[in-house]
């Protein structure tokens, strides 16, 4: 027995592949359009370098794994597999595809957009690697700026920001929601005015590029979040009053978690996204792919 098994080829893998899937030499013969001996002959080398036995020929008339044959189609299978994507990608690299993309998401993004336009990504260029970021207002743009993405889907705050295409996808309904024991949830109606006398929870913005201005802040008493999972778990729980995209809260409000508040200097509000790339730095054909998604999710079907 040896103890240092040699290298075996990519050809006596695949012969080995095939005669496990086919269940017979003969078959897999026929499929490699080989002579039997040859494919006999390709496996007795193979077992030989590995100095392990992979078939059982004695005690059936087909051959059979033995338990180390079961191991080493294992690890075959991924050799194959990964031959089989290292194909794949190179191919796309001759068409121009772009081995990988990096795309950041505001995250206000209705969550059935997100995943609809990954899934189609997937599906589309599987070869793709997808790296994705989400992010809260000016930070998605000034992600695209620094080169960190290729792509962006940023809220309506790229204004005198020269550099950048925008390609208009829609918007979202932010609406002012509190728990139902809030005061503002509470009170029968609300006089003008009074959102700026509680709490109100504001999605922080992290980035330099627009961290001095404000989307719908009516209260000069605010907690600012980071992250806008935070901001929802505390209206739920009763801490202050905050605008949210409706799709995120529909279901909360469905079930009475949280209440549309009557607030008569802010009923409700659009909050538009535009589909970004830096001009210099034009999308390759998989990245224009994604854009041309987010347009179509926000096409009126005929």
């Amino acid at each position: 027995m040896i103890s240092d098994p040699g290298t075996p080829t990519l050809d006596q893998l695949r012969v080995f592949l095939t005669v496990v899937e086919v269940g017979s030499f003969a078959g897999a013969a026929r499929k490699l359009h080989r002579a039997t001996s040859v494919v006999s002959y390709s496996i007795a080398n193979l077992e030989m370098q590995l100095g392990v036995t992979l078939f059982d020929r004695e005690t059936t008339r087909k051959p059979q794994l033995t338990d180390a044959g079961r191991t080493v189609l294992a690890e075959a299978r991924t050799i194959a597999n990964g031959v089989h994507g290292l194909r794949a990608k190179v191919k796309g690299l001759l068409q121009g595809l772009e081995a990988e993309v990096h795309v950041v998401l505001d995250v206000m993004l209705p969550a059935e957009r997100v995943v609809d336009a990954l899934k189609s990504f997937r599906e589309a260029f599987p070869t793709v690697a997808l790296h994705l970021h989400m992010e809260a207002l000016g930070a998605v743009t000034e992600l695209v700026i620094n080169r960190g993405a290729v792509v962006g889907v940023s809220g309506p705050m790229n204004d005198g920001i020269n550099g950048l295409e925008r390609i208009g996808i829609g918007s979202v309904e932010l609406i002012p929601v509190a728990a139902p024991n809030h005061p503002l949830a509470c009170a029968e109606a609300n006089v003008p005015g009074a959102g700026r006398e509680h709490t109100q929870l504001v999605l922080s913005d992290r980035s330099e590029l627009t961290r001095d201005k404000d989307f719908a802040v009516l209260s000069s008493r605010t907690w600012r979040l980071a992250d806008l999972g935070a901001k929802h778990m505390l209206l739920r729980e009763g801490i202050g009053w905050g605008n949210m995209p409706r799709p995120m809260i529909q279901e909360d409000l469905d079930s009475g978690r949280l209440v549309r508040l009557d607030l008569p200097e802010y009923r409700s509000g659009q909050y538009t996204f535009d589909a970004i790339y830096r001009t210099d730095v034009p999308p390759g054909p998989a990245a224009r792919w994604l854009i041309e998604r987010f347009v179509q999710q926000n096409t009126p079907e005929a």
